[in-house]
């Protein structure tokens, strides 16, 4: 396991910036063991749900964590607003940074991860390999 931290800058969209650092890397596996920062949109799916929720304001990044390979990722993530209420859920694309994120994603040197449909499930499904 090689670790790699990341500090995103205000702007960033943090999926995004996840899956150009993997790539950056040359790696084809990692998980995301830990991010905190802030943001000014999270995007999240909640569980159940179809579609991405998008909230606005300023945020604080609680836990942040999944598996990410060259296919896409698979992140989680719990938000409080400034009056201290949690979301949690799904990472969507457009998390977009306020200040800061300072995330640790530990490369897997000797691992590949792939993403498929799973017909049980109905989601691309992480596949190691």
């Amino acid at each position: 396991m090689l670790p790699l931290p990341l500090r995103l800058h205000p702007g960033d969209d943090l999926r995004a910036s996840v899956l150009a650092a993997l790539q950056a890397s040359g790696h084809s596996a990692a998980f995301v063991l830990q991010g905190i920062g802030s943001l000014r949109v999270a995007a999240l799916r909640y569980a159940g749900a179809d579609e991405l929720s998008e909230l606005h304001g300023d945020l604080e990044i609680l836990t942040l964590a999944g598996s990410v390979s060259p296919d896409g990722a698979h992140l989680h993530m719990s938000v409080s607003d400034a009056r201290g209420k949690v979301w949690g859920g799904h990472v969507g694309a457009g998390c977009i940074v306020r200040t800061t994120a300072e995330l640790l994603l530990a490369l897997l040197p000797d691992q590949r991860f792939t993403r498929e449909h799973d017909l049980r499930t109905g989601y691309a499904e992480l596949k190691i390999g």
